[in-house]
């Protein structure tokens, strides 16, 4: 998990305009950037690129949505942001990754690498500061926007058709976007609002 290949293939920079330029390219060109943003090996770019989106979301969420947020006062609030960049980022996206793996297993029979898919996962997280905005429409476009991204990711890295990717990403993506970045909650409250439940 801690490989950090110093000249990996696609370039990409380190440090904080990489991630910047990570961000911008995988929301702008997503099936670009996985074409030539994952590396086999070099997973470490990718942890760090999903905490910075977890410590964002973490961030934003407290700022824009306190009711929201599971602390109150801003050192308990600094605790659960340095949690999340510590121990809960990095554990979730390698818990989602061997469950990415296994639900690949059994759909892609020729497939890339378990450091593709932790940095598939860790890249599909763009959109995720963004569901941090207490809006239910702009949380629930965040986290299929975010959806897409990890089945484009799939798709392209583990070449295989759509129809696959849909099918190993489906569980990793609702744990990941449904429930870990409340876009199942946010839906819940659309559909409230229009009547529909």
């Amino acid at each position: 998990m801690t490989t950090w290949v110093e000249d990996p293939r696609g370039g990409r920079e380190r440090g904080p305009r990489g991630i910047a330029r990570a961000w911008v390219e995988v929301l702008g060109r997503p099936k670009r950037f996985f074409e030539n943003g994952v590396a086999p090996g070099d997973q470490a770019p990718g942890l760090v690129f999903a905490v910075v989106m977890a410590v964002a979301y973490a961030l934003l969420l407290a700022l824009l949505d306190p009711a929201g947020f599971p602390a109150s006062g801003p050192l308990r609030a600094a605790v659960i942001v340095l949690l999340v960049a510590l121990l809960v980022a990095p554990a979730l996206l390698h818990l989602l990754a061997a469950l990415q793996t296994l639900c690949l297993l059994a759909v892609v029979r020729d497939r890339a690498g378990v450091s593709e898919t932790v940095q598939v996962l860790a890249y599909a997280a763009a959109p995720g500061p963004l569901a941090a905005v207490p809006i239910p429409e702009v949380r629930v476009v965040a986290c299929l926007y975010g959806t897409a991204l990890l089945l484009v990711g799939i798709a392209t890295v583990h070449r295989t058709t759509g129809a696959r990717a849909a099918i190993a990403g489906a569980l990793p993506a609702a744990l990941l976007f449904g429930y870990g970045f409340g876009g199942f909650d946010a839906l819940v409250t659309l559909l409230r609002a229009w009547y529909i439940i």
